[in-house]
């Protein structure tokens, strides 16, 4: 059984993989270019807005209010941006690591059909609207204490990205429905509140969904190894 701590530390110093680095550029250039998009974007519609208002120069205020936009909108969504990248590289990730660490396991990968990464996809995004949904009554009960707020969604994020990330490994290898799924869900929550952590740490987060699904590469091969719940 591997410790989550001893994961961690076998993903980071696998960080300098050239197939691992090649991910996260990938994924960092993707992410910073959807929100440069985004900038953009907003920066013309508040141009726009200010026109047909009035004639006077305003002095950059768009570009101020497009940039404070994107600041903000780094810090709340930074985390589902990159995520959403990952899901495009994430199996370049598990390969990477699988090639290095297990390589019986890369030569077992099965081809998911259509149906049931759909299937898949509409379960995730279902719990991840109704957790999110759920926890919004409670975080705003818990504002006035200035960290509840934060305490919630990040026990939620926390359940939610450790479950995809051990599914982004787990169903590559899965026998068949009736398995049980490796990782119990104690250590699949820590594994998701550490990623959560680290996304909400700047430059660390463009590592943090790479560090992730390394990481839950090493524990579900463990689990699978020594065929317990672990």
């Amino acid at each position: 059984m591997m410790s989550l701590p001893a994961a961690l530390a076998l993903s980071i110093r696998q960080l300098g993989d050239p197939a691992i680095l090649k991910v996260l550029f990938k994924t960092a250039l993707a992410t910073l270019a959807i929100f440069a998009a985004g900038g953009a974007g907003l920066y013309v519609l508040v141009e726009r807005a200010i026109d047909s208002v009035t004639s006077a120069d305003t002095f950059g205020m768009g570009a101020l209010v497009a940039a404070a936009g994107m600041i903000l909108a780094g810090w709340f969504l930074f985390r589902v941006v990159a995520l959403f990248v990952l899901q495009f590289f994430a199996e370049d990730v598990v390969r990477a690591v699988e090639a290095k660490h297990y390589p019986q396991a890369a030569h077992t990968v099965r081809d998911i059909p259509l149906s049931e990464e759909v299937g898949n996809a509409f379960r995730s995004l279902a719990r991840t609207v109704l957790a999110n949904a759920a926890a919004l009554p409670v975080a705003g009960l818990l504002l006035v204490t200035g960290v509840g707020a934060a305490a919630v969604f990040w026990a939620v994020n926390a359940y939610l990205i450790g479950r995809e990330l051990r599914d982004m490994v787990w169903l590559r290898h899965r026998v068949d429905a009736a398995e049980i799924a490796p990782m119990g869900s104690a250590k699949r929550f820590l594994l998701g509140g550490v990623v959560v952590a680290l996304l909400a740490i700047p430059f660390v987060n463009l590592l943090a969904p790479i560090i992730g699904a390394a990481s839950a590469t090493h524990l579900v091969h463990r689990a699978r190894e020594k065929g317990i719940d672990a």
